[in-house]
């Protein structure tokens, strides 16, 4: 007689890949919030007087509480409470953040005595930027907080079927977000008729994070009962999961090779997410262009990684070379700076800026894509949560700080310039390249690492029964 094998929710094909587009529409919709300012620098500049050390400073407000312990309690939270809670949690907090950050752009807020209020101190930075900063900041709460839920969210309802895929679609799905708001957000801007504003693209994307909340707690249901169908299989199997203990974050903390691993995420992020809130200015500069122009141009910057990650994702998943992807993924990077950096201001061609754009988008498929499935192969369940988030909160330090940086160095290296259409963009991209060869440098590193101490970092993440070695404790 044999035994009926028992077949979870995330067994069937159509459950496990619709809870993948209802938790990626989440974040779809948070990455376009993200980006929503990015092709309006020099229009927030001009309208409402911020300076590019204002716009650096609201751009690295999303991570400032990220930095300062918020992304290790999310960790906490989302080991002990669990997906569900934490998705739906962090989903709304980026609702509020929104809002706060619409009032801050809006016509409302100006005249106000808080406007008033908060342009009477640090006259540096306008009252309006100092409330969207804040409202930023909610909202990089809750969308980091999103980041770390997906993955472990993946991770669970992947486990032992597709899940480098699954995360390459999600960060498809994700990127997808940043095509489509340079895409809109100019002609959002422009939309209303009269004198463009920045309040109708950031109001839009307010709208679609509500939706991405709703995407959520829809997933919840699903959620709720795989884990029932989960528990009863081990109450049958007389089996217990050890739980999570705040001990294990000083465990953590304590391995060498957490530090790699985060440190090349921190330096190879930092060249990508600051540089994509001055790319469209840089190509203005650069090219003579309108914002409009440039954010057509520089909208197909994800789609190298929409197109390849998932592709990449089920390489990992049946060949692995999971190391080897980010040494190349630092290279790319490196040689796209470089040009923008060095010759794009000497020859300044759209075709050119094209092409180091979409080998760019290629970098940025081949780095994530290798680098967060990889981490499940060496945590335990119990806090890979928390390795999540602690590993972002490592890289939100570099993302909160080299916004800022990038503002101040554009500030310095073009001083007495006032019109936003004639910064040089030099020293900055020499910055960010800078960063590219730490990366490379630590991607190195790891692998070599990977080949002494065999983490799997090069293995195929599916493995037929007979191949799969235990990994518990190799952190």
């Amino acid at each position: 007689m044999t035994q009926k094998v028992q077949q979870f929710l995330n067994d069937k094909f159509w459950a496990r890949w619709t809870a993948l587009i209802l938790v990626a529409s989440m974040m779809f919709f948070g990455y376009m919030f993200v980006d929503v300012m990015s092709p309006l620098q020099s229009l927030i500049e001009t309208q409402r007087g911020w300076s590019p050390d204002a716009f650096g400073y609201y751009a690295g407000a999303e991570y400032i509480l990220n930095v300062f312990g918020f992304l290790i309690v999310a960790g906490i939270i989302l080991d002990k409470m669990g997906v569900r809670f934490t998705g739906t949690l962090s989903a709304s907090v980026m609702v509020v953040g929104a809002c706060v950050k619409l009032y801050a752009v809006s016509d409302a807020f100006q005249g106000t005595g808080l406007e008033q209020w908060l342009d009477s101190w640090w006259t540096a930075m306008p009252g309006s930027a100092k409330l969207a900063a804040f409202g930023f900041m909610i909202f990089g709460c809750g969308c980091e907080m999103a980041g770390i839920t997906v993955s472990k969210t993946l991770a669970k309802w992947f486990e032992g079927k597709e899940m480098a895929l699954a995360m390459g679609l999600e960060m498809a799905i994700a990127r997808l977000g940043v095509f489509a708001i340079f895409s809109l957000s100019p002609r959002l801007a422009d939309a209303m008729g009269g004198e463009p504003t920045v309040v109708t693209p950031v109001a839009f994307c307010t709208v679609l994070l509500l939706i991405g909340l709703i995407c959520y707690i829809v997933f919840t249901f699903m959620d709720s009962k795989l884990d029932k169908e989960l528990g009863a299989a081990n109450k049958k199997e007389d089996s217990s999961e050890e739980e999570f203990k705040l001990s294990d974050v000083g465990f953590i903390l304590s391995s060498k090779l957490f530090w790699i691993i985060a440190l090349l995420c921190v330096l190879y992020y930092s060249a990508i997410f600051p540089f994509q809130r001055y790319a469209a200015n840089m190509l203005q500069c650069n090219l003579q262009i309108s914002a409009t122009q440039a954010a057509d141009i520089f909208r197909w910057f994800p789609m190298g990684a929409v197109i390849l990650t998932p592709l990449l994702g089920a390489f990992l998943d049946y060949k692995g070379k999971g190391a080897t992807m980010l040494i190349v993924g630092a290279i790319l990077m490196i040689a796209c700076h470089l040009t923008f950096a060095l010759l794009l201001p000497k020859y300044p061609s759209a075709g050119l800026a094209f092409t180091a754009i979409v080998i760019l988008g290629i970098s940025f498929s081949l780095v994530p894509a290798a680098l967060w499935p990889s981490v499940p192969k060496i945590m335990d369940a119990r806090f890979l949560g928390s390795a999540y988030s602690l590993i972002f909160w490592v890289q939100n330090i570099g993302l909160a700080l080299f916004p800022i940086l990038i503002g101040v160095v554009l500030t310095a290296s073009n001083p007495g310039i006032t019109d936003p259409m004639k910064y040089n963009y030099t020293a900055p991209m020499l910055l960010f390249a800078s960063l590219g060869v730490f990366a490379l440098i630590f991607g190195i590193w790891l692998k070599i690492l990977d080949g002494k101490k065999h983490y799997g970092l090069e293995e195929p993440n599916i493995k037929s029964d007979e191949d799969k070695t235990e990994l518990d404790g190799s952190f």
